[in-house]
């Protein structure tokens, strides 16, 4: 006869284990689900009146007057992705640095977390895998209302979570891998002034990039955002090359591993466990 014992996956004498990082993603979701009404107006709500203000009453202008510079494409249609991306990339920073940033001040949050048997590499990923997680809920969100307002195809939609879920680990990983090292909160609050808001104005999120002066073009190029709005637009439209996916997916992808590796080793460094 087959004992209970020979059924179990878990060998003899053995038992199972949660793997670290997810009982500091547990403490982070539990906060949440107290908290999560007052981050709605941010993730969901607040790129909502820009899609309905900016996309339906302002765009009835712009398709008026202006569609040649969008391609044919409808105001609506041209500024969902780009919203999308943005917003993805404002909640990993805000959500990534702010927390960081006061969970290791004195009496934070990580110095009760690095008592336990977690790894300072443990919090930084139960951490961050939450950042993600708040991204894709957002995000979800976002599409599922975009798509209703047929600014989205719905049979792309899943795509475009894809990408954006893509934006936000490029952005939430090294903005914790940072945030930790920052001394003081006016320091984290001038990276989002004026680094993270000019980001989302000017890389292509409201209008084409063929819109700004030549010589700042390549500039935002090279920007992060640039490559999140250009890989969920293109997913939304359908209109991506092989190539030109493989650069916005390698540019994320690369930015994303950078921050995991930076985030281990300034974790390590200033979490003494």
């Amino acid at each position: 006869m087959t004992t209970h014992a020979s059924r179990s996956l878990v060998p003899p004498g053995r038992t199972r284990t949660v793997p670290p990082a997810l009982h500091e993603f547990a403490y982070w979701l539990h906060r949440y689900r107290r908290t999560w009404r007052g981050t709605v107006v941010l993730n969901v709500a607040n790129p909502l009146l820009f899609l309905t203000g900016i996309g339906a009453g302002l765009g009835t202008l712009v398709n008026h007057n202006n569609s040649a510079a969008l391609g044919g494409l409808s105001y609506l249609a041209f500024l969902t992705p780009g919203l999308l991306a943005g917003s993805a990339m404002q909640t990993a920073y805000i959500d990534s640095a702010h927390p960081v940033h006061q969970s290791v001040q004195a009496k934070g949050h990580y110095w009760a977390a690095s008592a336990t048997p977690m790894s300072p590499v443990d919090i930084y990923y139960g951490h961050l895998l939450f950042n993600v997680f708040k991204v894709t809920l957002s995000a979800t969100a976002f599409t599922a209302v975009a798509a209703a307002f047929g600014a989205v195809d719905a049979l792309r939609a899943p795509l475009v979570v894809v990408a954006t879920l893509l934006v936000g680990a490029a952005f939430a990983a090294p903005s914790a891998a940072w945030a930790v090292t920052a001394k003081r909160q006016p320091t984290v609050l001038a990276v989002l002034r004026f680094g993270v808001m000019p980001m989302f104005m000017f890389s292509g999120t409201f209008f084409p990039l063929t819109q700004l002066p030549g010589w700042l073009q390549p500039v935002v190029q090279a920007t992060p955002l640039w490559h999140g709005v250009e890989l969920c637009r293109t997913a939304a439209l359908g209109t991506g090359t092989a190539a030109g996916t493989a650069l916005h997916v390698g540019y994320l992808a690369v930015l994303a591993v950078v921050g995991l590796l930076l985030g281990r080793r300034t974790y390590q460094r200033h979490l003494h466990s």
